[in-house]
């Protein structure tokens, strides 16, 4: 404690441990004297990195006093004002700023500050019992098409306006209602059981009051509190395998270094664990139970949604003692930085060890709540086409009203109905298929969808890789190792540690040894490449609990190296921060001393480390990297750009293996430089990186290269290949580096054979956008790699201009991305381009992506299923996607089409049957048809076999699939549009016509007649429409036709008021009817049969 000289600046005000607090005047930038002397050099940038978050003067001196007492105390003496009155000072931030949510947390706030945060509660559920049903009819009547059809329905209850049965018009609607509600009422309740199940999980809360320092464990007392119940300021115990239940900073961990590992798959979708490191100053007490007596406070900043960043400070203002007279031998208050390392996110699971969390954001401040979106109500296009083409329907419906004709003529609520069946079908259909096993239909109004696909937008990990990596080849120059030759590697090994022990010395001769010979036989240089790879990496083992090992790394290229390390002889026992432990392949074990190490980043794509053979003391620079950083700094060769060029078409992760022999003197006078750069406060990073630069880093030994696969999902590059054939235009969103997303979109055949890539990483100002997109404009035909950053510049600067271009492309590879981003991404394309767009995704950061598209599909995979329940559709297997777009999608959406211009050909032909009747008869009010005539037109005489269209296909599914471009063409919306329903008016106005003044031509004496030879020849009218319809024909499809027209024929028995049976079996009533339906369908049967001479659609080309 002497080291520290107790100096007052300017006020008598001191903390509990005699130190005095810092006058008004002072800055840790300006008082350099004082601040040299009095405060260690990581305290102070901590403290000039918080002052300079605060902003403001003002409340800069409030956190001053705070942190350091703000009673006045005589010399030496100690406060004893009640410790909750000097905690309530901290708390005064709060109020300066109504918008500032960031936050100063003492332990153990009191419960009025806690209210202050919203609750830990998580809340999925779209309704509450009071929003349920307006927000539903809502949805449902915003279209104009379910509004025109209540409309019509209410003017039935109008006595002058009453049409027919009024069940006919209400209960097609009532049943399209009464569907949908159940529906969203079903799905609602499941996710408030979801909900409930989460906020319901107990969790161990370390409390306080229950403590007793005489406790037998000498612990803390602990109750179990629900989730929702959790708040900020609350120290949660957390044991293997708990899902965090709110942001934490991590405090103290079971294991001895302060570190633990979770798994964020459902948070940035990639399953390696990742590491975290408790706070040093509390791992250091000797109890858990010390926390609940530390006077302490935590800054943290507000709430973003960036799941890579976080800022805050962590301030021990008096360390737990055993005794009030204890003084504590360290300065206070001390100021430790905080950063992501030190942050456990919401939503994470613990992988291993147990750990104690203070708890600084709750429910939707959480980082995981922040980047979900909540699911919005999707409607397919073809809807909107439909209710667009509903306000035609209207128009020429109120048209034919104003000729005093009837309000009945167009029945439009039996297409509502007949659409929906139609999408039921098509879901049992996907479900069914034997070949797309476990598929699953979660949003039945959506089938149609899937083929209009334009845009498919992908996660990798997952999704098109099992991320599981496995060593394929080894090459050092002159001799290359395959998957097929890795036992000669292990022979080779086991000769080199075999023969490096000489009888003579009983010492084993090192590779670095070995290396110094004039000329090293091959066992040697296998010795030197697997021993480095063996050491360079920063991998730890974990034990399980049943005994095996897992091998745990932020990288999955590092585990898979170490892993076949292992399997050719040279096996990694223990890891720790200071010490590596292997075993050889004579069983013998080696021991290595951590002395540097220099983890990977993005920025210098490479690692390195020093180590210390503890039996030889020889110490030795490791390093590996991407070859275009390690080409520079390795000794001249002939053949590295080569043989990387080589593995990276065979879609290899490539890391080149380098060495560099260190003496004692060298190496100290390294860690002497280094040390110096470190506490640099400006330019810190850039002075470290050139003392590694100027003594390691030059003149490497070259060893080797290594190529590491990452195993695809099944048959991913035909499906791409395929898709890609359709015209669809696909993108990879990924969380994961540049290097391994190229690599990724090289091997799964995402960027085709010798198509340029061009990569676009760290954007800082809007004129490298700029220049960045001129290139772009000019070279369309490349791939673009994208990082996060840069990504999100061009969005914030260039949207409009960026997403043209982009969209434009062949491929695009975004890096780093925030889940947020990626749902960005779905929605501005979407918006810029008005085509369908599809995301498909296997983890909870794919939710809103997923939830953002226009079609939804989730990959039940190793990352769970939340995916899943949030997408419109769920596979198993990505291939998947290839028979669910081109097939079942294709089909559903051309089956619709078909069925939705039938039914309104078929409403459209009646009412044009009851304007020319009415015309006739000097626009006479009566009611062509009326009755069970009506009710039966719409359901048992035309239903059954129309309905029957949803099981046509124009190609087979083998012909489907092999020539995907027929996919591309319905993208077009070419099948349902403008022009086609216009054909379709035209059909309708040409066959009622002629349906009605053929009929009145062949005049009988009595009405009777006229009402049962049109009739039955528009009935027959429809069977042979709907037989010139189907391209192939199903046994449903000849049963419907044949059963339809035997039940009508039968009930003209059982309506005499409607059909006089003498004349009905009479030749005169048969003769008739042939005629007039020769008449209305005849010339369309020959205007077909022309057209698909003349132009023949591309699908029956290849029949």
């Amino acid at each position: 404690m002497s080291e520290f000289p107790l100096h007052t600046f300017g006020r008598s005000r001191k903390s509990r441990a005699g130190y005095a607090a810092l006058s008004n005047e002072y800055s840790p930038i300006d008082n350099e004297e004082g601040a040299s002397d009095s405060m260690p050099m990581n305290v102070r940038a901590a403290a000039v990195a918080t002052v300079n978050r605060k902003g403001k003067r003002r409340d800069v001196l409030e956190e001053e006093a705070t942190l350091l007492g703000d009673e006045h105390r005589e010399e030496g003496g100690y406060d004893e004002q009640p410790e909750s009155s000097r905690r309530l000072a901290s708390l005064k931030r709060h109020k300066s700023s109504v918008n500032d949510k960031s936050r100063t947390i003492p332990f153990r706030p009191p419960d009025k500050f806690r209210k202050r945060f919203p609750p830990n509660i998580v809340r999925n559920q779209k309704y509450n019992a009071f929003t349920f049903l307006p927000i539903v009819f809502y949805e449902q009547f915003k279209f104009f098409f379910n509004l025109y059809f209540l409309l019509v329905a209410l003017s039935q209850f109008i006595p002058a306006l009453k049409i027919g049965f009024i069940a006919t018009y209400i209960a097609p609607l009532a049943f399209v209602l009464c569907v949908t509600i159940g529906k969203e009422a079903y799905d609602d309740y499941q996710r408030n059981l979801r909900d409930r199940e989460a906020n319901s999980q107990k969790y161990l809360v370390l409390e306080p009051t229950s403590y007793s320092a005489s406790a037998p464990d000498g612990g803390p007392h602990t109750r179990a509190v629900p989730s929702s119940s959790l708040s900020v300021g609350d120290l949660v115990l957390l044991e293997k395998n708990d899902r965090v239940p709110a942001d934490l900073v991590l405090l103290r961990t079971s294991d001895a270094s302060g570190t633990c590992f979770i798994r964020t798959d459902q948070l940035d979708g990639e399953t390696d664990w990742k590491l975290r490191v408790a706070v040093p100053g509390c791992q250091k007490f000797s109890r858990d139970s010390d926390l609940l007596t530390l006077d302490a406070e935590i800054y943290a900043d507000a709430p973003i949604k960036d799941i890579h960043t976080f800022i805050g400070t962590f301030t021990i203002n008096f360390p737990p003692t055993n005794s009030v007279n204890d003084v504590p031998m360290v300065q206070v208050p001390t100021v430790e930085p905080l950063t992501v390392e030190n942050i456990l996110w919401s939503n994470t699971v613990l992988a291993a060890g147990s750990a104690i969390g203070f708890i600084i954001y709750t429910g939707p401040e959480t980082r995981a709540v922040m980047n979900t979106s909540h699911p919005e109500t999707k409607v397919g296009l073809l809807d909107i086409e439909i209710n667009r083409l509903a306000k035609i329907l209207c128009a020429v419906t109120f048209a034919l009203s104003v000729l005093l004709v009837a309000l009945n003529g167009f029945r439009g609520q039996c297409l509502r109905v007949n659409l929906d069946m139609g999408k039921t079908v098509y879901a049992q259909q996907i479900m069914k298929d034997s070949e797309i096993p476990l598929t699953i239909v979660r949003t039945s109004t959506l089938p149609e969808e899937l083929g209009r696909i334009e845009y498919l937008l992908s996660d990798k990990t997952g999704t098109l890789t099992q991320n599981e990596m496995e060593m394929k080849k080894l090459h050092m120059g002159t001799v290359s190792y395959g998957n097929d030759s890795m036992d000669e590697v292990a022979h080779q090994l086991a000769m080199a540690f075999g023969a490096s022990t000489e009888p003579g010395n009983g010492s084993t001769v090192t590779g670095i040894q070995l290396a110094s010979r004039g000329r090293r036989d091959m066992s040697s240089r296998v010795h030197d490449v697997v021993l480095s790879l063996a050491l360079c990496h920063n991998v730890t083992p974990v034990l399980n609990d049943d005994g095996t090992v897992t091998y745990q790394a932020s990288s999955p290229d590092e585990v898979a190296i170490v892993k076949w390390t292992g399997s050719v002889g040279l096996t990694l026992t223990s890891r720790d921060r200071t010490r590596i432990e292997l075993q050889t392949p004579t069983g013998s074990r080696m021991n290595f001393e951590v002395l540097e190490l220099f983890p990977f980043t993005s920025e210098s794509k490479r690692m390195g480390i020093v180590v210390r053979d503890s039996q030889t003391g020889e110490i030795t620079f490791l390093q590996k990297g991407a070859d275009v950083v390690m080409a520079k700094i390795v000794q001249r060769n002939d053949w590295l750009e080569e043989e990387c060029a080589n593995m990276a078409r065979e879609g290899l992760r490539t890391l080149v293996m380098a060495r560099r022999k260190l003496s004692q003197s060298s190496y100290e006078e390294f860690k002497q430089q280094y040390h110096q750069a470190s506490v640099r406060l400006e330019g810190r990073n850039e002075a470290m990186a050139e003392v590694v630069a100027q003594y390691l880093e030059h003149d490497l030994d070259l060893l080797g290269l290594t190529g590491v696969e990452d195993k695809l999902q099944d048959d991913v590059k035909s499906t791409l290949e395929l898709l890609r054939n359709a015209g669809i235009k696909i993108w990879m969103l990924t969380g994961d580096k540049i290097e391994t997303a190229t690599c990724i979109a090289i091997s799964t055949k995402l960027v085709a054979r010798n198509q340029y890539i061009h990569q676009v990483a760290k954007l800082k100002t809007s004129d490298q956008v700029r220049d960045e997109l001129e290139f772009l404009q000019n070279k369309l035909d490349c791939c673009l790699v994208i990082d996060g950053d840069s990504l999100q510049l061009c969005l914030n600067m260039f949207k409009n201009e960026f997403i043209e271009i982009a969209t434009k492309l062949s491929a695009v590879v975004a890096c780093r991305c925030s889940p947020t981003q990626k749902a960005d991404v779905a929605r501005l394309i979407r918006r810029h381009t008005r085509k369908r767009v599809c995301c498909i995704g296997d983890g909870g950061n794919d939710v809103s992506m997923i939830q953002a598209a226009d079609v939804g599909v989730g990959i039940v995979g190793k990352e769970g299923k939340q995916a899943s329940l949030a997408a419109d559709f769920s596979v198993t297997q990505f291939s998947y996607l290839t028979k669910l777009l081109l097939w079942h999608g294709r089909n559903s959406y051309r089956r619709s089409a078909k069925l939705a211009q039938f039914v309104i050909h078929r409403g459209l032909i009646i009412s044009v049957m009851q304007a020319v009747f009415s015309a006739i008869f000097y626009f006479a009010p009566i009611a062509l048809y009326q009755g069970w005539l009506m009710a039966g037109y719409a359901t048992v005489y035309t239903m059954a076999p129309v309905f029957s269209l949803v099981l046509d296909r124009d190609v087979s599914e083998d012909l489907a699939l092999l020539y995907p471009e027929l996919y591309k063409e319905l993208t077009k919306g070419r099948v349902l549009s403008y022009k086609t329903f216009f054909i379709w008016l035209m059909i309708s106005l040409y066959q009622g016509a002629a349906i009605m003044i053929m009929s009145l031509v062949l005049f009988e004496n009595e009405f009777l007649n006229i009402v049962a030879i049109s009739f039955t020849a528009l009935i027959l009218n429809e069977l042979i429409m709907v037989a010139l319809e189907i391209t192939t024909w199903h046994i449903y499809m000849v049963v419907a036709e044949i059963v339809t027209l035997c039940f009508y024929m039968l009930s003209m028995i059982f309506l005499p008021e409607y059909f006089d049976l003498t004349f009905a079996l009479s030749t005169r009533f048969a003769w008739k009817v042939a005629v007039i339906v020769a008449i209305s369908a005849i010339p369309l049967y020959i205007i077909k049969f022309i057209r698909s001479r003349v132009a023949p659609a591309a699908s029956s080309k290849l029949l």
